[in-house]
Formats: C-alpha cells, structure tokens, sequence
C-alpha cells in the first residue's frame, strides 16, 4: 500500500521534483525549507530536511532538519534538530537539538540540547542541556545543567551542573532556580500574584495576596 502524505511550501503543493520519498525505507528528503509536510498517523518515517518545516507524523520517527522547525508527533521519535525549535510529543522520545527549543512531552524521553530552551514533560526524563533552561517536570528526573536554570518538579528529581561540583537534589513542589555561573546552591521562587488596584499593576507575593483577600472576605 502506498503511502499517502501531503507537502506544501507557501500554501501550494511542492513539486514532487524539490523532494525525494523512498516507499522501501520509508525516507522523505528535501532541501527546501518553509514547508508543511503532513504524514497523519504514518509510522516510522525518516525525515531529511531544511529550516522552518512544520511536521505531522506518528511514531517511531526520526527528523533530521535544520531550525525553527515544529514536531507534532507520537510516541518514540528521535530528533537531530538546529535551534529554535518546537516539539509536541508522546512519550520515549529522543532529542539532540541546539538552542532556544521548547518541548512539551509526555513521559521517559531523553534531551541534550543547548541553552534558553523550556521543557514541560512528564516523569523519568533526562535532561543534558546549557544555561537558563525551565523545566517543568514529573518525578524520577535526572538533569545535568549550566547555571540560571529553573525548575518545577515532583519528587526524586537531582541536578548536576558543569560549572561547579557536586549533586543538588530539587526539592518537591517549589519553584527554583539555580544560582549564578560558578556559585552552588539555588534560591526559591515564590510564587507571586498580579492584580490591578485604581488602573495600576502591582505584583504581590503568597503572602500578601492572600492577605489581601482576607479583607475583601464576607
């Protein structure tokens, strides 16, 4: 049965001379870059890529492309990316990207990436990334890091760093983000409140908003 998929650049069919689809081992190729390559629920594609592609697929996937791509994929895809990059995927995925990348993951998926990306995933992921990175995480998670990271976890979650020695366990349902390059430890990030009081914004903590709403109580 042949496999049935759609490629678009611009809005228009890409002519089927600007690509390359191999039926027997299941691999698209393409220089172009702005294309929306659709693949529905097809499984075990290989992807060869430019920049600034946009990707549905099933899973079971493996994209090599260059950045500012976005994945929309199922469980158990590996991915050799550029920066920039977008991923909304199922569980067990592998990720080896650049900078600047958001993910948004389910569960025991694998990330090596660079820095400034954001990760939203569930439990038993493992992380090795740069610096000012934000997790988002379940439990069981293993993160190696820079400095200036920031993270929500759940329970049994550890962090190492590459600028300063030892092993930091992340403590359970707080916010934290890691100290300065070369200085140990974290600090807790309270969690603060926005409200507008007489057309002006301000900012309050834990506290203080809840204060704050005991003197509007009944």
């Amino acid at each position: 049965m042949t496999t049935q998929f759609s490629v678009t650049q611009n809005g228009k069919p890409l002519a089927k001379s600007k690509y390359k689809w191999d039926e027997k081992t299941r691999t698209f190729s393409t220089d172009e870059n702005y294309l929306v390559i659709d693949f529905g629920c097809e499984v075990e594609i290989t992807f060869n890529t430019g920049f600034h592609c946009t990707f549905k697929t099933g899973s079971e996937c493996t994209f090599n492309t260059g950045s500012d791509c976005t994945f929309k994929t199922g469980p158990s895809c590996t991915f050799k990316t550029g920066s920039w990059c977008t991923f909304k995927t199922s569980y067990g995925c592998t990720f080896n990207t650049s900078f600047g990348c958001t993910f948004n993951t389910g569960p025991s998926c694998t990330f090596k990436t660079g820095s400034y990306c954001t990760f939203n995933t569930g439990s038993d992921c493992t992380f090795n990334t740069g610096d000012d990175c934000t997790f988002k995480t379940g439990s069981d998670c293993t993160f190696k890091t820079g400095y200036g990271c920031t993270f929500k976890t759940g329970d049994s979650c550890f962090t190492t760093r590459f600028d300063v020695k030892g092993v930091t366990e992340i403590p359970e349902d707080k916010t934290i983000k890691l100290n300065g390059n070369e200085v140990v430890g974290y600090t807790i990030v309270e969690k603060t409140h926005t409200i507008v009081v007489d057309g002006k914004t301000i900012e309050l903590s834990e506290q203080s908003f809840n204060e704050f709403k005991e003197q509007f109580k009944d």
